[in-house]
């Protein structure tokens, strides 16, 4: 008798699992299922202050950039900090920056790509700088 029960609950499990295993279902509730996820990415830009021959660039002229230049190509929203930066020049030497550090999280499309690169054209432009670091990276967003 008790044979007879292990097996019918043996194959009782095995069907479950095989008909669960065919199935189409998430892991995830309802509410965090996704129907047709985007792609989105995090863009970090390091914006380096020093001007070349000497000075910085000013709050008000990165505030006047923000304003004229990274708002109106992602108006959705942004943070920026102000950050220490440093690297090693073509002689060797430890150079220390005070910089600005741009976080966008966004779609990962075409447009944006661009907006980006005419962000980091124009402050290298404006300012005089050889570069503008870009680090992007893929994430999974909520709101």
């Amino acid at each position: 008798m008790i044979r007879l029960r292990l097996q019918i609950i043996s194959r009782l499990l095995v069907t479950l699992l095989f008909v669960s295993s065919c199935t189409k279902g998430s892991l995830l509730p309802a509410s965090r299922v996704r129907t047709e996820p985007p792609s989105w990415v995090l863009d970090r830009l390091y914006f380096g202050r020093s001007i070349p021959d000497g000075g910085q660039v000013s709050e008000q002229s990165w505030r006047l950039f923000l304003t004229d230049v990274v708002t109106p190509r992602f108006p959705d929203g942004l943070t920026v900090w102000r950050v220490e930066g440093q690297w090693r020049d073509t002689t060797g030497t430890i150079v220390r920056e005070p910089s600005y550090l741009l976080e966008l999280a966004h779609p990962d499309q075409a447009d944006a790509q661009r907006k980006l690169k005419e962000i980091i054209a124009e402050y290298k432009q404006r300012f005089r700088q050889e570069s503008v670091l870009r680090i992007t990276d893929p994430v999974e967003v909520e709101f």
